[in-house]
């Protein structure tokens, strides 16, 4: 079989079937292209919010940023249960790509709780004229986004890189818990004041409910498609390709430095 050669500089050079290098390529091509629609779709949402999408009667042009802040919950959540799935197929398999994908899961979960919980005190500031409270959905959401946080200061402790990733894997198995806890709190506490947009919570009972208007529900539904369907998978994609290239350069240096 004939085979391809290929070298960066200061490293030995490698072998590359040529069947490998097209099926790489092709992967590539796709991760481009989905990543060109989804950044696309992800303005049409930008401008579906601001443009399509009415303004609220009670809360003004600040409601404008539940679509991004809603999205980005359900979107790091999503992220989350990717790293549920690593973990567990790591603990089965050992295999690290499973390790590869946990890690992913969490670097872009982690983005994305940090853009809910911003966008969350954007909009608090105006309606409840405080940028932070101590409601139990916003306490939950925080300790959910420092419990993921620790999940990378962990994998940054262990230095052996078989228990680093059996720690890390048991970890972010048993992290969701906190990403449950927030998304079902304000349904099960009647001490939140945090409105569900979605579905009833005890705040929305004692006020009548909240129905939202045709335009508000499409573009609703319009985002946390793009970010729960594409956006999220993209970017763990990207996180992924990342650190199989680092994990590749890290030991090319290993084996020049072993031949040293």
């Amino acid at each position: 079989m004939s085979a391809e050669s290929t070298r960066l500089p200061g490293i030995a050079p490698q072998t590359v079937a040529p069947e490998k290098a097209k099926y790489t390529a092709g992967r590539t091509s796709v991760l481009y292209g989905l990543s060109g629609v989804t950044f696309l779709l992800v303005v049409m949402g930008v401008i579906l919010a601001l443009t399509y999408a009415g303004q609220d009667s009670a809360q003004g042009d600040v409601q404008r940023i539940f679509y991004t802040h809603i999205s980005s919950f359900f979107g790091a959540f999503i992220a989350f249960c990717v790293t549920v799935v690593g973990g567990v197929q790591y603990l089965r398999t050992r295999n690290p790509k499973w390790d590869t994908l946990a890690l992913a899961g969490v670097e872009v979960g982690l983005v994305f709780a940090f853009i809910n919980l911003a966008t969350g005190s954007i909009w608090a500031r105006p309606i409840w004229n405080t940028w932070w409270t101590w409601d139990p959905r916003l306490t939950s959401a925080a300790v959910s986004f420092l419990t993921y946080a620790a999940y990378l200061m962990l994998r940054s402790g262990i230095e052996n890189v078989e228990n680093r990733r059996r720690f890390a894997s048991v970890y972010g198995i048993f992290a969701i818990v906190t990403a449950i806890f927030t998304l079902i709190i304000i349904r099960i506490r009647p001490d939140t004041i945090h409105p569900a947009v979605i579905g009833s919570s005890p705040a929305s009972s004692t006020t009548g409910g909240f129905k939202m208007p045709r335009e508000m529900l499409t573009t609703m539904s319009y985002t946390l498609m793009v970010w729960a369907v594409l956006l999220t998978p993209v970017l763990i994609w990207w996180r992924v390709r990342l650190e199989n290239t680092m994990e590749s350069l890290r030991q090319r240096r290993a084996d020049i430095l072993g031949d040293a």
